[in-house]
């Protein structure tokens, strides 16, 4: 799905929604990840901002960063978080594409 300049950041989420579909908390929460995506119940993404938050390894994090295309996810000040990264609105590919990385590592890690 190309980028269209009508696509907002909640479109764009509802794409990687549909593609991870059985990843939903069929008991949403409330407060972070409430309506985050999940594998073996840990989040791998989610919606904040206007930007998707996805748990990745350090070095691909450290990578997108360095290629311009999100920064570091971070609770407060000062207080980053090294495998968390929020990605500004591009297109529904890419994102998608992005949150596959972050399920396939988030899962592999609660084997």
């Amino acid at each position: 799905m190309p980028r269209n300049d009508k696509m907002t950041a909640e479109d764009l989420f509802r794409a990687v929604v549909a593609r991870h579909a059985d990843a939903l908390d069929p008991e949403p929460s409330r407060g972070f990840g409430s309506h985050a995506l999940k594998v073996n119940g840990k989040i791998f993404a989610s919606l904040s901002k206007g930007r998707l938050l996805l748990k990745l390894p350090e070095q691909v994090v450290a990578r997108l960063i360095a290629s311009g295309q999100g920064e570091r996810f971070t609770t407060g000040a000062d207080r980053p978080k090294r495998e968390w990264i929020a990605i500004g609105a591009a297109d529904a590919a890419t994102w998608i594409s992005l949150s596959q990385q972050a399920r396939t590592y988030v899962r592999d890690l609660s084997r």
